[in-house]
């Protein structure tokens, strides 16, 4: 019997917003991480390194279970996703008794090191380089080899991080460790971005035991919005010069070619074409498309990606009219991206992250399925996904929910975004814990020297109310909500709103100023107030709908009742109930057993 898979391991969406195409001129680079496991946002400071010292002139580089799952091998677990002494001190949790990290392998260390947030992904350092991601499936998923493959993204997206401070920089570093240190997992698309532009850049392996890899970047124009999810988004690349590009002080060291004759500037591995003849990909008039020869396009079910692609720019450009049905995964529909019909905030890219399809025909809200309180959560224990999830060729399920931008298994959210003051540049990165639709986006300035350890404590075996966790409050009040999603969430939308707004006016006035240092302790209050007021929503729920019931405490307790819609009544065969003694017979939705 063939493996079955855990696909919420592989699943997210992410963002880019040109600065253009924003409302204050930042560049957003935004991510949802649609997996629930180590959901902590960790501090991790800026170093100098001694390069004469042995324990310290390499820098180890570490196993991601987001690459193919967790691996006992190197004590990686879905409860922590590093223990140890190189990065910041949230991560030395040796006493909780959890196995330290074990390397794949090493790269020789920088003297410094930037300050960064990081996740399960490298998030935004202290110079407002900014990362988002999603995984894609490709054809070939190879494992890691000490001597032939270090590096998934996310390790790549860390050291970067820590090392660069543009775009452009970032992605030819980790060009330089693909090239050099071999590239296993999945494949990814990784948003890179600071504040003057923002690429796409997806890589993976191109066979079952590779020394390196492939990759090809594109950058998204200022004007435009740009939306992946899981499924590559880059396609024709023709073939053109190769450059090489040196940086000795991040040691850098990669040729990469530039393809002609596009709007949009490509960059690609300097290996792709020959890659391309090695292995019979289909190359036209010295050009390929790189979707269909590296991926099989979408995977889990048929529009598991291109709905939410779909949706995510209808959202936000209505006005061109993408139809949401499509001839097969390797679709040319969907533009690269688009202008939309009036520029974006942060605020407006948090809706599109809370979105179920609202108002179309593929309402989550609407249904049988959404129960009578029409809630969009579906659980997606698929009892056919097995080990060819990734190849809807061989795979074919027999029954799919439709995939929201707003999943109930999203663990961690944020919105990064950069702008260019006179004499500086300001940074912020909206971190939003738990799914989109039930969190609260608090901002965090790249420029401060902690973030508050509620943000970095949370253990998915260790819940305790009002306790240390920040996670936990939205998580609680995320799930509880399900008990009546369309009463409950008027309450979570009230007090989301509220301080969302709060935030959004203060950083609004912070971006217009010359002052990269604007609002570091407001967001540290900001965030200390957020959480508190969510543990006490978490309270007020469980007392507010208490047994089917709206309680409310004036004068004096008042309870009303909350009756069934009728037409749910109908369809969940109320009326066939026990109201008379003659014998009747006993329908299907009556008895399961």
């Amino acid at each position: 019997m063939k493996k079955k898979v855990d696909m919420s391991k592989f699943a997210c969406t992410t963002m880019i917003v040109g600065k253009k195409a924003s409302v204050d001129g930042s560049v957003i680079v935004a991510h949802s991480d649609d997996d629930v496991a180590d959901e902590r946002v960790i501090y991790i400071p800026a170093r100098t390194w001694n390069l004469t010292d042995e324990k310290e002139n390499l820098r180890p580089v570490f196993y991601d279970d987001a690459s193919l799952g967790a691996d006992r091998k190197y004590n990686s677990t879905d409860i922590r996703r590093y223990i140890g002494d190189t990065r910041g001190p949230g991560y030395q949790t040796q006493d909780e008794g959890y196995a330290e990290s074990k390397p794949i392998g090493n790269i020789p260390q920088v003297e410094n090191t930037f300050a960064y947030f990081d996740c399960n992904y490298g998030i935004m350092n202290e110079h407002n380089l900014m990362f988002g991601e999603c995984t894609c499936g490709a054809k070939h998923q190879p494992g890691p080899d000490s001597k032939k493959r270090l590096f998934y993204s996310a390790e790549l997206s860390r050291v970067a991080l820590e090392r660069c401070k543009t775009a452009k920089e970032a992605i030819l570093l980790m060009a330089t460790l693909i090239e050099k240190y071999g590239y296993y997992g999945t494949g990814e698309t990784l948003l890179v971005g600071d504040a003057d532009e923002a690429w796409v850049m997806e890589m993976a392996a191109y066979c079952d035991d590779c020394e390196d890899g492939v990759w090809v970047a594109q950058r998204v124009d200022d004007e435009e919005y740009f939306v992946a999810a899981n499924e590559f988004r880059i396609r024709d690349i023709k073939k053109g010069k190769i450059k090489h590009y040196t940086d000795e002080e991040k040691l850098t060291d990669v040729h990469y070619g530039i393809s002609k004759d596009h709007k949009n500037e490509i960059w690609y591995s300097a290996n792709l074409f020959d890659v391309a003849d090695e292995y019979d990909w289909e190359v036209k008039d010295e050009q390929l498309d790189w979707l269909s020869n590296i991926s099989w396009g979408e995977y889990s079910h048929p529009y598991y990606s291109l709905r939410r692609v779909w949706r995510a720019f209808s959202k936000v450009a209505p006005s061109i009219e993408l139809p949401p049905e499509v001839e097969g995964g390797y679709t040319r529909k969907y533009p690269f991206s688009l202008k939309p019909d009036k520029k974006l905030s942060v605020i407006d890219i948090a809706h599109v992250y809370r979105d179920h399809y609202e108002g179309t025909p593929f309402d989550l809200t609407r249904g049988f399925a959404a129960g009578p309180w029409n809630n969009p959560v579906r659980y997606e224990g698929n009892p056919d996904q097995n080990a060819d999830t990734f190849n809807l060729n061989k795979y074919h399920p027999k029954g799919a929910w439709e995939r929201p931008l707003s999943i109930y298994r999203c663990g961690v959210m944020w919105i990064n975004q950069a702008k260019k003051l006179k004499h500086d540049v300001i940074g912020f990165s909206w971190i939003g814990l738990d799914r989109p639709v039930a969190n609260c986006i608090m901002p965090f300035s790249t420029k401060m020297p902690q973030l508050p350890m509620e943000i970095q404590t949370m253990n998915l075996l260790d819940f305790e109310f009002n306790g240390p966790s920040a996670w936990w409050a939205f998580n609680f009040v995320a799930n509880y909500a399900n008990l009546n999603y369309r009463y409950m969430m008027e309450d979570v939308r009230a007090l989301q709103s509220e301080m969302e707004n709060i935030a959004f006016t203060r950083i609004n006035s912070c971006m217009q100023k010359d002052d990269p240092e604007c609002a570091i302790l407001f967001c540290l209050e900001h965030a200390e107030t957020v959480i508190k007021k969510w543990w006490q929503l978490a309270g007020r729920l469980v007392v507010k709908y208490n047994d089917g019931c709206v309680t409310t405490t004036a004068t004096s307790i008042m309870q009303k009742k909350i009756d069934y819609p009728e037409e749910w009544l109908v369809e969940a065969g109320y009326y066939d109930g026990p109201i008379t003694y003659e014998e009747e017979p006993i329908l299907d939705h009556q008895y399961m057993g």
